[in-house]
């Protein structure tokens, strides 16, 4: 009886030890899950993580508030997030600019102090002029800019993804830019429709009113297949460019969660993003849906993160 009692004791008090994250792992979720968004309410970033956790509360059965931090590139909103608890109640949002400014300087964060679960939608970028310059093709474009380097310019974001792109684009084409420096899409676009830059490597859906209203041309694609809206306009690999410029955005959380409680979360998004809904609904705002399970987003990171980290001295 003594025996009994003891091993009873015994058990009950090794039950009462285990990890209360483990035990939480089981019922996951059973409250609201918060989303942090580290950009400002209205860019590309909220509207399209928005519908993300809108879809998601559904395969779930739970609320995803959606809490906008901005500032520094997006670091701030990331910081916070990482300060969380690791029990799967927050999930924030990554994409190539953090990779930026890990290795420009801006923060000591990169996607991999995060534990990463899916990659979710990206942008359809487009190579965009001022359409005064008359060029047609990216033959035109690339035979003007050679001819005079340096003197035609080019909108980016100084050290954000924009640069990054300008980059790359000069290296594969042989070409050399002005650089102009605009903190912001609508910004950026605007200089380009007014003529105070030449060139600029945006998203369809940021340019497609100037290009309806006859102020901008596009003269590629910058996606990997020929943007649906864009039927007659050919990719820049195409045109023997191997480039694609995307955004990618994906869902991570706080370091350290449990392993059931990412493999839920990568199930539900796939869910989602394998649902009709969801695809016209990302669609509707200028997106697409891009979705990659967690280890092959872990190893699009990791290319891309060996990329930026050879390129960042460009960004100076």
């Amino acid at each position: 009886m003594k025996f009994k009692s003891l091993f009873t004791a015994t058990t009950l008090a090794a039950a009462m030890c285990l990890p209360m994250s483990l035990s939480a792992a089981d019922d996951y979720p059973n409250k609201p899950i918060e989303f942090i968004v580290p950009w400002g309410p209205g860019g590309g970033s909220d509207l399209l993580m928005r519908l993300v956790g809108k879809h998601l509360e559904a395969e779930l059965g739970q609320a995803i508030p959606i809490i906008n931090m901005p500032g520094a590139s997006g670091t701030i909103g990331l910081r916070e997030a990482s300060r969380r608890s690791n029990d799967g109640y927050t999930i924030t949002q990554i994409h190539e600019g953090l990779l930026i400014a890990h290795h420009s300087g801006v923060t000591e964060l990169n996607w991999d102090d995060f534990d990463v679960v899916s990659m979710m939608t990206s942008d359809n970028s487009v190579i965009v002029v001022n359409a005064d310059t008359g060029w047609e093709t990216l033959d035109d474009m690339l035979e003007a800019v050679t001819e005079r380097p340096g003197h035609y310019r080019m909108g980016v974001t100084l050290g954000g993804i924009p640069h990054l792109w300008a980059v790359q684009f000069e290296q594969s084409t042989g070409t050399q830019f002005g650089y102009v420096g605009y903190e912001g899409t609508g910004e950026r676009m605007r200089a380009l429709a007014g003529g105070h830059i030449t060139v600029a490597i945006e998203d369809y859906f940021s340019a497609r009113a100037f290009v309806e209203n006859g102020d901008m041309n596009v003269l590629a694609a910058a996606t990997s297949e020929r943007i649906p809206e864009l039927p007659d306009t050919p990719t820049l690999q195409e045109l023997g460019h191997d480039l694609e410029f995307l955004v990618t955005r994906g869902i991570v959380l706080p370091k350290g969660a449990p392993e059931s409680i990412i493999a839920t979360l990568e199930s539900a998004l796939e869910n989602v993003a394998n649902s009709e809904a969801f695809k016209t609904d990302i669609e509707n705002v200028g997106g697409t849906v891009r979705y990659l399970n967690r280890q092959d987003y872990i190893d699009y990171l990791e290319r891309n993160d060996e990329f930026v980290e050879n390129n960042a001295h460009h960004l100076d």
